[in-house]
């Protein structure tokens, strides 16, 4: 969702994290290149919502105290589901089997 990136300590506690990579994101996201790409692709133009609450996002996390701030950010990486799913190899073989049968049986 956002993607900020936590600098080095630094002597200034406001410093943690940066919020350039969602700006940069949103000020691209007007651009005319972006909005004939979204609109070549989708066939409608990008009203940039999500590069808003993302910068949005990011600027509120600058305003809390350092471990409340990675508290709420661990809990997201927590709450995003997994792009795999596991299973165990008697479960894969199986849905393997289910899927494509016994390749070694073609012949």
């Amino acid at each position: 969702m956002t993607e900020m990136n936590p600098e080095k300590e630094t002597s200034d506690p406001r410093r943690r994290f940066s919020c350039t990579a969602c700006f940069d994101a949103l000020w691209f996201c007007y651009s005319p290149v972006h909005q004939m790409q979204q609109y070549y692709r989708l066939g409608v133009l990008d009203n940039c919502s999500g590069k808003w609450s993302a910068l949005y996002d990011c600027l509120t996390l600058k305003t809390k105290q350092s471990s409340e701030a990675l508290e709420i950010l661990e809990t997201r990486e927590k709450a995003k589901p997994h792009i795999w799913t596991f299973r165990t190899p008697e479960e894969a073989s199986s849905h393997w089997k289910e899927l494509f049968g016994d390749i070694y049986d073609m012949e």
